[in-house]
């Protein structure tokens, strides 16, 4: 018989917790009791794949990519693809390239094509091989033809020489080489064929040796014979071919031929017609080509030409043949195949050409407000007396000097065109801060200088120009004391005597946190962002570029064509340096690269650079395909929404510079170069394109040290921070902060002179020191140039201060 009543449990039941399924997958559905909502599911996950079946497309994919890139492969060099383009850079003064060319020339079933228009270059066409190579020698010191070749080329071919590899220069270029973006690379030693074979292998170890450290698995050729140079090239055709990133997105071409046809209004600026091998991508008619040293230019129309360098060549009547090597001159032929057969591929379409606009034009009207009406001002009267606030001020302050105290760290509000002179005037008080250093020096040389006024030289130039050298090793002492002096007081500055802190220090102010306190990155923008272009997102717009590259949407002429650009109003003087056996370089633009922003470089010294150099000093870039000269900001790389400038280009960190430059979609190299007065150009740094952000703030520090004169358990009397009493009132509000790690903060000013009570967390130090840390933004300044002027060959200077030198008492 049941029970007529079911069992209750009392109030004191144990009451457990129910299981927390947590955030993983599958707990979402025990939680819904098993019920799932109705999903859309995309079409390709509507059937799950096996096991089998996804190694079977994983196969299929891993196929795919070996056959694209032994499809790019074999089309290098081939009938359908461009030339193999060799370019061929001595490494030695004693290493010439003229015998290198002559063994290449003397192939037996080739045919040999002349370059029009330059000695040196040739092309070698192999139809038994069904090859074709194109070889280009770079002129040996020429530091922008190396770097310009080496852009376009597909394979380098360094020239060494047999007993000692390469000398300094080779050393300098082959740095930048490697910094600018590696292509395929072959070693060759022509000559010594002189020594005896014992001593011609003594020699090959000991070269090979010598190259390990720069060239790790790289082979040597020897090219003494015909065969040796047959194995080079069945090397430089079958070797692993390098990619570099910057090229392989953008059409380019090295010129083959070109013509000028001056213009209606004037001689100097005309068409150039510019043939050449189309490489890399696909080139379309609408956007715009950047001539590397030139510039950016618009096109009008492409043609297709005859191909020069066809592997069943045409000959002419009457033109004598040998059996294996027939050599034709494109001078004679090369003319009449480029006017007869021309085909115009394309026109550029108005509606579709990229514009050559750069900068923005600000309107001067465009910050103009109208003036406000009576409901506007009773608005602002009534949210003044909302947001009014009792504060305490010292006495005979008036309401205008009381807001500035309350919002102390906004600073005064001035015109932006001020900048430069405040960081000039920034850069005397850092001058100031080494004067007695300077005039110590000063009189150590004076008796130097005496002697030299007493010797007689019969040539006076001499002294004239001993005297130049004397004053750049000034110069250069001089630069070594400022950093060493801001390595050892990193953004230390002395407080003026003769001008107010208050007034000198008006546009910095204070921060609660560097890393924490906010900076609004719109704030008191210069009239140069006005500008300037900025994307609103702009890696979602990189991605967006890449992924229409890559899946070859455009339409134009294809790789591997043989074409003539005719390129609009470019100056006279392309052409004259193209005659003057300088290589002509073309590469297309992608989208917005025209236009100007801000671009920041993380780079970092190069080895062999040691001397200073400061912020905002000119210096050349050679950024991508791109090279500019500009004042750049040297800054922290740091993952900070605020970054602090350092003054000068530190040694042993990788920082950030930024500088106004056109746009430019990383990834990209750069190198940054210093202007010798002897017009040499040393490589001081170099890294690669991080950004282009207008919005990344760089933030200048100075820092006021003070002396504590009185100690007690946690106050002190500080001094020599500041000299009048209305400083101290001025910079009440800022934190303190000492050297051995106190926190504190002003209390109250003491006397007349500057003398001020401070709190701090602790005990001071009597060697401690007190510091004050003032903030301000700093932008770039608008020195971009274009023309870089074309440098002197390389030679090591050795006139270079070592650091150990520099004498700091």
């Amino acid at each position: 018989m049941v029970a007529a009543g079911a069992h209750r449990p009392g109030p004191l039941k144990q009451q457990n917790k129910a299981h927390k399924g947590g955030k993983h997958s599958g707990a979402s559905q025990r939680r819904a009791g098993g019920r799932v909502s109705v999903k859309a599911q995309p079409r390709r996950r509507l059937r799950d794949l096996s096991r089998v079946d996804r190694r079977h497309q994983a196969l299929q994919l891993r196929r795919q990519r070996k056959e694209a890139v032994l499809a790019e492969k074999r089309s290098l060099g081939s009938r359908d693809g461009p030339p193999h383009l060799v370019v061929l850079v001595p490494l030695h003064s004693r290493a010439a390239a003229h015998d290198t060319l002559s063994l290449l020339w003397s192939q037996d079933s080739a045919v040999v094509r002349v370059d029009e228009g330059r000695a040196g270059g040739f092309a070698l066409l192999c139809p038994r091989l069904k090859q074709r190579w194109r070889f280009v020698s770079a002129q040996a010191g020429d530091l922008h033809a190396v770097l310009d070749l080496a852009k376009v080329a597909d394979s380098l071919l360094f020239i060494l020489d047999a007993a000692d590899g390469w000398d300094s220069a080779g050393e300098h270029c082959l740095s930048c080489l490697f910094a600018q973006g590696l292509p395929s690379y072959a070693l060759a030693v022509p000559g010594g064929s002189d020594l005896p074979p014992k001593k011609r292998i003594d020699a090959k170890k000991k070269l090979a040796k010598a190259i390990e450290k720069r060239f790790p698995e790289a082979k040597l050729f020897p090219l003494h014979t015909e065969q040796e140079c047959s194995l080079l090239l069945r090397h430089l055709a079958t070797q692993k071919q390098r990619r570099l990133a910057f090229r392989a997105r953008r059409a380019h071409l090295l010129a083959y031929a070109a013509e000028f046809v001056p213009g209606q209004e004037s001689d100097l600026v005309g068409t150039l017609k510019v043939s050449g091998f189309v490489r890399g991508q696909t080139l379309d008619v609408n956007s715009l080509v950047h001539i590397v040293g030139h510039g950016d230019f618009q096109m009008s129309q492409v043609d297709a030409p005859p191909d020069p360098l066809s592997l069943n060549p045409r000959v002419v009547k009457g033109q004598k043949r040998s059996q294996d090597m027939e050599v034709q001159d494109d001078s004679v032929n090369g003319t009449e195949e480029m006017e007869e057969d021309v085909k115009v591929l394309m026109k550029a379409d108005t509606n579709k050409q990229e514009s050559l606009q750069s900068e923005v034009v600000p309107d001067p009207m465009e910050g103009e407000q109208t003036w406000p009406t009576e409901e506007e001002l009773q608005e602002a009267e009534a949210s003044l007396k909302a947001n009014r606030r009792v504060v305490k001020v010292p006495k005979g302050t008036s309401k205008y000097q009381a807001a500035w105290i309350v919002d102390d760290e906004e600073g005064s509000q001035e015109d932006d065109g001020d900048n430069d002179e405040d960081d000039d005037i920034d850069d005397d008080m850092m001058e100031e801060a080494v004067s007695q250093e300077g005039e110590s020096s000063e009189e150590g040389e004076e008796p130097a200088e005496e002697e030299c006024e007493t010797m007689t030289i019969s040539e006076c130039l001499r002294d004239d120009q001993y005297d130049e050298k004397v004053e750049e090793d000034e110069e250069m002492l001089e630069r070594y004391k400022q950093e060493r002096m801001d390595e050892m007081f990193p953004d230390e500055v002395d407080t003026p005597r003769d001008v107010p802190a208050r007034v000198r220090f008006q546009k910095y102010r204070g921060l609660k946190s560097f890393r924490t306190s906010p900076w609004d990155p719109k704030e008191n923008l210069p009239r140069d962002y006005a500008r300037i272009f900025q994307f609103q997102d702009f890696s979602r717009t990189r991605k967006h570029l890449f992924r229409q590259i890559e899946k070859e949407e455009t339409e134009g002429a294809s790789v591997g064509w043989y074409v003539t650009l005719h390129v609009c109003n470019v100056p006279v003087s392309v052409m004259e340096s193209f005659r003057e056996g300088k290589p002509l370089v073309l590469f297309s633009l992608l989208p917005h690269e025209q236009k100007m922003s801000v671009l920041n470089f993380l780079v970092r010294r190069h080895p062999s650079s040691s001397e200073p150099v400061r912020a905002k000093e000119e210096l050349i870039f050679h950024c991508g395909f791109r090279r500019f000269r500009a004042s750049p900001l040297f800054s922290q790389h740091t993952s900070a929404d605020k970054h602090k400038l350092e003054r000068f280009l530190r040694l042993d960190a990788a920082l950030v510079v930024t500088v106004y430059a056109p746009i430019t979609f990383p990834p990209a190299s750069v190198l940054l170069f210093k202007q010798r007065s002897n017009g040499m150009h040393d490589l001081i740094a170099t890294g690669s394109l991080l950004s282009v952000d207008p919005d990344r703030i760089v933030i200048k520090r100075l820092v006021l040290s003070g002396h504590p004169f009185k100690i007690f358990t946690r106050t002190a009397v500080v001094r020599y921070m500041f000299f009048n009493r209305e400083d101290v009132m001025w910079f009440k509000p800022v934190e303190l902060r000492t050297k051995w790690g106190r926190r504190g903060h002003i209390k109250e000013p003491l006397g007349t002179h500057g003398h001020m009570k401070c709190h701090f967390d602790g005990q001071l130090k009597s060697q401690d020191t007190a510091l004050l840390n003032l903030y301000k933004r700093v932008y770039p300044k608008w020195t971009y140039d274009p023309h870089v002027p074309e440098p002197v060959p390389w030679a090591r200077s050795e006139s270079a201060l070592p650091l150990q030198e520099v004498d700091m008492e």
